[in-house]
């Protein structure tokens, strides 16, 4: 099942975040090695989350999102998730947009209270999603 596939993958990229937080905010601006894993597993969470709206998405027949940020307003507004987390996950589909156009300048300071203060909502996210999964078996 493909869902598992991105389960897995948002699964091992939220573990590398979650080392990550340990980073400093001045060896983020610092390290570019560092700077460049920290984006990675940001990059892969919510690009593997968005990958799990739009498969729920498809599986149930529920309309078409135009943008990423739609995919979990969608799933919102069906009330397979919360209100708040679908707007706290169309926030990180927008911060994804900002992680893939690198080349913008990257607001740093931003990027490090993303880090620190994100990872809760995409476990949330994991919560409800594995309550979704004996449905889409």
């Amino acid at each position: 099942m493909r869902i598992l596939t991105y389960l897995r993958e948002l699964n091992d990229a939220l573990t590398d975040w979650e080392k990550y937080q340990k980073i400093s905010i001045e060896e983020l601006r610092a390290d570019r090695d560092k700077r460049n894993m920290v984006l990675h597993a940001m990059l892969v969470s919510i690009q593997a989350s968005i990958d799990i709206a739009t498969y729920i998405i498809a599986q149930r027949g529920l309309e078409k999102p135009s943008t990423y940020r739609e995919t979990f307003e969608i799933l919102g507004r069906q009330g397979l998730i919360s209100k708040e987390l679908a707007d706290e996950l169309s926030d990180l589909a927008g911060f994804r947009n900002v992680l893939v156009h690198i080349y913008w300048g990257l607001n740093l300071d931003e990027v490090y209270g993303v880090l620190q203060n994100d990872l809760r909502v995409l476990k949330e996210y994991i919560t409800y999603v594995k309550k979704l999964l004996p449905e889409e078996s």
